[in-house]
């Protein structure tokens, strides 16, 4: 992509991290932000990690950790993103953790800079009216882990512009990647069918009719599904589904949306999947267990 050179990266937590690693491998310079030092310097090392893992699975693909550092700035200072081209913004699912970050970059970012929300249910719409140039932000939800997934979907919000729908498509194109552009409504597509799927497995489960690792295998055994509901959860972090599922609640006023006991428990817990070692399933020995 010609006029893409620095893409601003918003939030270092696993969607930040992965798309960090894509935009590297694909010979973007990156400016990393997120809030404090300690997480940056943490970020670091989970960034060596994340490489090692992505070249056993990807070896064509893969980059060394020299070169994803080389090029990629660390930062806590947002101001830096006066210098990207494009912002892709990954920070946590909260309304009033994302409302002051848009608020800022509608004054940072140049004038035709485009903002894409990596989201899995918040309106696009409703941000982009935070930054006074809403035709400028699009929703890029890139699904987990970052480099090894091959489609984005792309969310149209009420004043996203032709032309930026067409920038970020031949963004994603430079990334390697495909993009499947559908239209703003809470969830998008994917999360508001996955989160409800998700949601209504962990019923399942709550209410004894089947234990998690025999409802993940009825999807795996029967229907061919790589892994099942539980699991995918797991990757996603279960934190991170609920408050999808808080905002499909929140959003349509539907009881089919209301969460889990269980998952909130989960989450209360601190068991939050696979980042913190357990989840649905338990991955202390460096598997699912």
């Amino acid at each position: 992509m010609v006029n893409v050179r620095t893409v601003g990266v918003i939030g270092a937590g696993v969607m930040g991290r992965g798309v960090t690693i894509a935009l590297r491998q694909a010979g973007f310079k990156v400016i990393l932000v997120d809030r404090s030092e300690e997480i940056l310097e943490r970020t670091r090392a989970q960034l060596r990690d994340d490489v090692r893992l992505y070249s056993m699975l990807a070896p064509a693909s893969a980059i060394t950790a020299e070169e994803l550092v080389a090029e990629t700035t660390f930062t806590t200072d947002i101001q830096q993103l006066a210098t990207a081209d494009f912002v892709v913004e990954n920070a946590t699912e909260r309304w009033e953790v994302k409302r002051p970050i848009y608020e800022q970059l509608g004054k940072i970012c140049g004038p035709d800079v485009i903002i894409a929300v990596n989201t899995s249910a918040i309106s696009i719409t409703r941000l982009g009216g935070l930054t006074g140039r809403p035709e400028n932000v699009i929703g890029m939800h890139f699904m987990n882990p970052v480099p090894l997934k091959p489609t984005v979907e792309v969310i149209r919000a009420h004043h996203t512009s032709e032309s930026t729908i067409e920038a970020s498509r031949d963004f994603l194109s430079a990334l390697g990647k495909k993009s499947i552009v559908v239209n703003d409504s809470p969830g998008f597509v994917t999360n508001r069918v996955m989160m409800l799927t998700v949601n209504e497995a962990a019923f399942l489960v709550h209410e004894g009719v089947a234990s998690a690792a025999d409802t993940d295998r009825l999807f795996v055994e029967c229907f061919g599904h790589t892994m099942g509901p539980l699991e995918t959860a797991d990757l996603i972090g279960l934190d991170t589904v609920l408050l999808s599922i808080e905002v499909l609640y929140d959003e349509f006023k539907d009881s089919k949306y209301r969460p889990c006991p269980l998952l909130t428990k989960l989450v209360d817990a601190g068991l939050h999947g696979r980042k913190t070692g357990q989840g649905f399933f338990n991955y202390a020995a460096g598997k699912r267990g």
